[in-house]
């Protein structure tokens, strides 16, 4: 992985569609570190990045060859997303740094910039870190806690053999399994409201748009943390490999692999896949849009989507578990 920034998605609006137009873009695209895509001009550049499908938008304005020729000077616009500052700042420079570096090909003589890039920041102008990084600590928080508490539950019980009352009871282990996640996720659910009261009062940070796909996903984020843990205190009945089994899972993978450092594109292939099995990866997309792009559900659908799909497998394979050991004792 790396803090650097390659094949950054820009959507492109060629205005001009002339061959100094066509030369300009092939200079952004050789570059590397941005990898375009053509956008109609029907569409809204600023809806692309709001439903989160580009980091930044190149609008290339009519007139473009034809005011080079006259010697005048043109204005490039880039809308740069600004959730993430660390990368906002990179595009930025690397933007300025391509253009100058056109300018100086076709007019190497001239003292002024003959192509100026105008950069605006969308939904954090101001590139503050605490708008990125507060929610994603939450997130954090959410994908370490909640697991460790299910997991040490389970095990205990296992590791003191109390959980022999319930194989030889009439509670199934379904029930049994589905108990411990609805209390857990209570106790998870009083976290988040901890933590985002914090962000709200102590931090002063406010929601950019509608609440509801935060809320969503929020209730399958906590489950399928929560039966996270109870996949690991099922299979492992006993407290320390527990911890360290939700250390692993929780902290580790949720830290290097969901985004929360380094951008999901910057991690190596073979990693990526796993990416995918991280919860931590969609609930920080759905949460930094909650409070920074606002874009609600066409952004985000797909999240709550695969954490119900996580978790469904997480509480399969802990039921899977106990139901052997039911039927063994």
């Amino acid at each position: 992985t790396s803090l650097s920034v390659k094949d950054i998605p820009v959507v492109v609006q060629d205005l001009d569609k002339t061959p100094m137009s066509r030369r300009y873009l092939e200079t952004v695209s050789s570059s590397l570190s941005f990898k375009l895509s053509a956008l109609p001009t029907n569409l809204s550049p600023e809806r692309v990045l709001a439903q989160n499908q580009a980091r930044a938008a190149l609008i290339i304005p009519p007139q473009f060859e034809s005011d080079l020729r006259r010697g005048q000077n043109v204005e490039v616009q880039w809308l740069i997303d600004g959730t993430d500052a660390n990368t906002a700042n990179v595009m930025r420079g690397k933007a300025a740094a391509i253009t100058q570096a056109f300018t100086a090909q076709i007019q190497p003589a001239t003292i002024h910039p003959a192509i100026k890039p105008l950069i605006r920041y969308w939904f954090n102008p101001g590139r503050e870190d605490l708008k990125y990084f507060g929610p994603g600590v939450l997130a954090f928080g959410l994908a370490m806690f909640p697991p460790l508490l299910a997991a040490l539950a389970l095990s205990r019980e296992g590791e003191l053999k109390t959980i022999l009352q319930v194989y030889v009871s009439s509670i199934t282990a379904f029930e049994y399994l589905l108990g411990k996640v609805i209390a857990y996720t209570l106790v998870a659910w009083a976290e988040w409201i901890a933590g985002m009261f914090v962000l709200f009062v102590i931090f002063g940070l406010s929601l950019a748009g509608d609440p509801t796909p935060l809320l969503v996903t929020t209730f399958f984020y906590l489950l399928c943390t929560t039966c996270f843990g109870t996949m690991i205190g099922a299979a492992i009945p006993n407290q320390a490999a527990a911890i360290q089994a939700a250390q692993l899972g929780g902290f580790l993978t949720s830290f290097l692999l969901s985004g929360y450092l380094f951008p999901v594109t910057n991690i190596p292939q073979p990693l990526r896949f796993l990416s995918n099995l991280v919860p931590m990866r969609y609930y920080l997309e759905v949460i930094r849009d909650a409070f920074l792009r606002g874009g609600g559900w066409p952004a985000i659908w797909y999240a709550p989507i695969a954490l119900c799909l996580l978790g469904a497998f997480f509480f399969w394979r802990a039921w899977s578990v106990m139901k052997d050991m039911q039927v063994k004792a």
